[in-house]
């Protein structure tokens, strides 16, 4: 290793000043995040450490993804603690860019994959993905990683920006890492911590529903619709949840199947809010091609 760093140190720096200024770069390994991290977010920085000898984690709260009516302001930040997370986790360059750094006055571009978009998570959010299509291609524009790494979690995101990449001829592989769950199931997110204790309770509901997607499937069923009735007849039941949507999809095309067939991935996936928090979860089950 004997080229400049991509990136800034911890303590960041000018966008400007991001690019390596020598030829021979370094194996290199993104993880982009917003921060607050927890165990999920050290999951990805881990894997990306299996895959290159230098990891640049980044962290920025990114407003473009948020819209007006959601949690910007209040989204959790704590760089102190990220720092010595994201550093005992393996992260080489920990890159924590400003607002006003990633989008200076008078900034009028940006990126959008369309149609996938519009689906899912856009249906609900509809700016959303164009916000993280924009900063995801200037953040990987700035680092010139080798890997990208991402979280299934955020399944539709994932997707999303495998397409951008492979649209736009970024020269790099996308890696997606499993999720990472709580003792009792629920997927870890920096959001879980407006749960309240009842509402933290209520919300193991959800993992509970994509579980049960797994036992209709496995026992046979083929029904998207009679998968996702069940799935909802027990959150509801369960619940005060409010749900935004239950997808039964194909975890290539995010296309929504109405019948299983033999050799399927197969995405369900959800949203629901409990109380004020909208939570997201998903699982991907493999179809036997020798039948459902």
């Amino acid at each position: 290793m004997n080229c400049g760093a991509a990136i800034a140190p911890p303590e960041g720096s000018s966008p400007s000043k991001q690019k390596s200024t020598c030829n021979e770069r370094h194996n290199e390994s993104a993880v982009p995040t917003m921060g607050y991290l927890h165990d999920g977010h050290l999951s990805l920085i881990r894997l990306a450490a299996t895959h290159a000898d230098f990891i640049i984690t980044t962290i920025f709260v990114n407003p473009a993804q948020f819209a007006p009516d959601e949690d910007f302001e209040k989204y959790p930040r704590d760089p102190g603690k990220d720092t010595a997370l994201a550093e005992s986790a393996g992260t080489s360059i920990l890159f924590m860019p400003s607002v006003e750094e990633m989008y200076p006055p008078g900034y009028l571009t940006y990126i959008e994959v369309e149609k996938i978009t519009q689906i899912l998570e856009g249906k609900f959010r509809p700016t959303h993905f164009r916000g993280v299509t924009t900063v995801v291609a200037k953040l990987l524009h700035l680092a010139k990683p080798h890997v990208a790494v991402f979280g299934q979690k955020d399944a539709q995101q994932a997707a999303v920006i495998r397409k951008m990449a492979k649209d736009l001829n970024f020269d790099l592989h996308i890696l997606v890492g499993p999720i990472v769950r709580e003792s009792d199931g629920l997927a870890m997110s920096s959001r879980n911590i407006y749960l309240s204790p009842k509402q933290r309770t209520e919300s193991t509901v959800l993992y509970g529903s994509l579980k049960e997607a797994e036992r209709l499937i496995s026992n046979g069923e083929v029904a998207g619709s009679v998968i996702t009735a069940a799935m909802r007849m027990l959150i509801t039941s369960r619940s005060s949840a409010k749900i935004d949507y239950i997808s039964i999809a194909d975890a290539g095309t995010l296309e929504e199947l109405k019948t299983i067939t033999p050799g399927d991935s197969v995405l369900v996936s959800l949203a629901a809010r409990i109380g004020g928090v909208r939570l997201i979860d998903n699982v991907i089950i493999h179809v036997p091609r020798t039948g459902v």
